[in-house]
């Protein structure tokens, strides 16, 4: 918990400043009321507020891979836990996982098991590893756990570098589209508005010309509000996306969306059958690694049916049949399960499922990044030529009437 300075005053009237520790300034307080003292001020103490905002940052991937790695490797060479975690504070040179190393070891030799001290740091280690370190602690397959937390990081770390390479020209002709557009409208348009006065004033002006000069006005006199208006919105969309429900409303859309949405479906379920039979391969129970695996997914509307099905495994169903009924998992996906159950070999039935549907989901991916570039180019063609037209459009009705 954070140090916090203060200056009292007793009841005699003297005053006096001390430091005290408290979860939060509320608690300060009520310590200091608690002593019959009468705080002053109160301010977190140098050191605290630095510990603070280091818990707000957050590690790169790759460096967490690395330290998965190496505490994987440190235990399986059979090095106690506390020394593990003192070698790899030596190692680091990363200032934030430095720090939050250092706070994971204090806690750890207080009694506190890994995967609870990793709870208390959320912006560095996500849901996923730290249930998958509890039911490696629980199953006594630790440095087996870490290493796949490592491969597993490493690969989605991949795949968002692909995903973002991929996305990184069409985005670029979206912003350059988006600031000639404006710019036409602003600087551009306007020059012609004189010449078609008069054709307006006759109402003889073609309305794609009209329409035109109606956006270009309303840039010039509004346009400004924009550069307030988008970083509000995009502040206001930030802020709802944070709480539950607007995530959970947000995952729902991802999964709606057209051309991506079976991406994003495909991608959950496989990070969710590759994990669950990881853990059913250690020797996990079912609704154990249900519970863990879940997680997995990334997406509130998928964990939230596999939680359902779990509720029914417990009652003594097959997985296969609840996770059909939720209408969330593929029917070939549902069929491959319920043959692994019946087999006796779900274990490797899943993995091979999660193989099955991230080369799948690549090639789904490839492909809609290929359509998404010439669409792009055709609807940044399509505007400019709905701009050359309206302007162009007058001058060739002028011409023909005279």
């Amino acid at each position: 918990m954070p140090d916090f300075r203060y200056i009292a005053r007793e009841l005699s009237g003297k005053q006096t400043e001390g430091t005290l520790t408290a979860a939060n300034e509320r608690e300060a307080l009520g310590q200091l009321t608690a002593r019959s003292l009468f705080p002053m001020k109160i301010t977190m103490a140098q050191a605290s507020a630095a510990h603070q905002a280091n818990k707000r940052r957050r590690v790169p991937a790759r460096i967490l891979c690395v330290f998965y790695t190496q505490l994987a490797d440190l235990l399986r060479a059979g090095v106690p836990l506390l020394r593990s975690l003192d070698l790899l504070i030596k190692q680091t040179r990363h200032v934030t996982l430095k720090g939050v190393l250092q706070e994971v070891r204090d806690q750890v030799a207080d009694g506190t098991r890994l995967a609870e001290a990793l709870r208390q740091h959320p912006t560095v280690f996500n849901e996923l590893t730290i249930s998958m370190v509890r039911a490696g602690e629980e199953g006594s397959f630790l440095e087996d756990t870490l290493q796949r937390i490592a491969t597993f990081t490493e690969h989605q770390e991949e795949l968002k570098g692909r995903v973002i390479g991929a996305m990184a020209y069409p985005a670029f002709l979206v912003v350059i589209g988006s600031l000639v557009l404006v710019a036409m409208l602003i600087f551009f348009v306007p020059k012609f508005e004189p010449l078609f006065e008069k054709m307006r004033e006759d109402g003889t002006l073609p309305w794609a010309t009209t329409a035109l000069l109606t956006m270009s006005s309303f840039m010039q006199q509004y346009g400004w509000i924009g550069l307030f208006a988008l970083p509000s919105a995009f502040i206001a969309a930030q802020k709802y996306f944070s709480n539950d429900a607007g995530k959970r409303r947000f995952d729902e859309f991802r999964l709606n969306l057209f051309g991506i949405g079976r991406v994003v479906r495909s991608l959950a379920i496989a990070r969710f059958c590759r994990v669950l039979g990881t853990l059913l391969h250690n020797g996990v129970p079912i609704l154990n690694s249900l519970r863990i695996a879940k997680d997995a997914t990334g997406n509130r509307i998928l964990s939230e049916a596999i939680a359902t099905a779990a509720d029914q495994v417990s009652a003594g169903r097959s997985l296969a049949q609840p996770l059909g009924q939720c209408n969330q998992f593929p029917l070939d996906v549902i069929e491959m399960i319920a043959v692994g159950e019946e087999a006796n070999n779900l274990e490797q039935v899943l993995v091979t499922i999660a193989d099955k549907m991230e080369r799948q989901t690549n090639r789904q991916l490839d492909l809609v990044v290929r359509l998404l570039e010439p669409l792009m180019l055709v609807i940044m063609a399509g505007v400019i030529l709905f701009v050359l037209i309206a302007l162009m459009l007058p001058i060739f009705n002028s011409s023909s009437v005279m």
